[in-house]
């Protein structure tokens, strides 16, 4: 049963009950002197999941308390009642004081780890408990953020090869993201993506336009022929999907 069911179905038996039903809170607890000092999600990446690869990544919370750091909990909540959790989370001591607390998350989308409204802005909440007998502790929510994003593709085609200089040359391709649900690439309208081209010999590439994707997340755009070179369409990315470059079509100018 989707995670999204599941609390839909625990909130109508609470309300069947009779039970008053909170509103979420967003607060901190803390007992002691424990502190969390770092989070880090995936190396401090975008977690970006494809359309049915299976994605691992790391969260470590570094944390400090004057008796050590004994364990921690993390836990992940995302847009749309998203939520990942991990079964084991392993406390390593950098030294009397201070211990980064490491997980490791699977997101697979076949089995509806995630689901489309769930991509974007996810938080991290965790707890971290000192050593000792007097039960220092730390509950933070939304300790880190970090973006779970859909994978995006991008097609590129240059036409005709070879042209002759002054001619023009018409630059088409696709821009499609992940669909978690169909286990398929679909493509994305309306989005801005940057024509570039990288002139023979060079090692960068600079912007030539701006246009919009079409229906089915088509892109067309002419340019006049200069010299020979290489194009290739690149995709800023949004919360929800990440960022992408085509690999470039080189066209000989004659």
């Amino acid at each position: 049963m989707r995670k999204r069911t599941t609390t839909i179905a625990l909130i109508a038996s609470f309300a069947a009950a009779g039970a008053v039903l909170a509103p979420a809170a967003h607060a901190d607890g803390s007992q002691g002197d424990t502190k969390i000092t770092k989070v880090v999600v995936n190396g401090g990446k975008n977690v970006v999941v494809g359309a049915t690869t299976v994605k691992k990544f790391t969260v470590s919370v570094t944390a400090t308390d004057n008796k050590g750091i004994a364990s921690a909990e993390i836990d992940l909540y995302g847009p749309n009642y998203g939520m990942l959790t991990t079964a084991s989370v392993k406390c390593v001591a950098a030294n009397a004081t201070t211990s980064t607390c490491s997980g490791s998350f699977t997101v697979d989308p076949r089995v509806y780890d995630v689901v489309n409204d769930e991509a974007g802005t996810w938080y991290v909440d965790a707890w971290v408990d000192a050593k000792g007998d007097d039960s220092n502790f730390i509950w933070k929510e939304k300790a880190g953020s970090f973006k779970l994003q859909r994978a995006s593709k991008l097609t590129v085609n240059a036409a005709p090869e070879p042209v002759k200089k002054g001619k023009t040359i018409t630059v088409t391709g696709a821009l499609t993201r992940a669909n978690w649900e169909s286990g398929k690439y679909a493509g994305l309208s309306g989005q801005s993506v940057k024509l570039q081209f990288k002139k023979k010999g060079s090692t960068t590439y600079t912007t030539v336009k701006t246009i919009k994707s079409t229906s089915g997340g088509a892109l067309k755009t002419t340019v006049t022929a200069s010299v020979d070179g290489t194009y290739r369409y690149s995709y800023a990315g949004i919360s929800s999907t990440a960022a992408v470059s085509a690999t470039g079509d080189a066209v000989d100018v004659n």
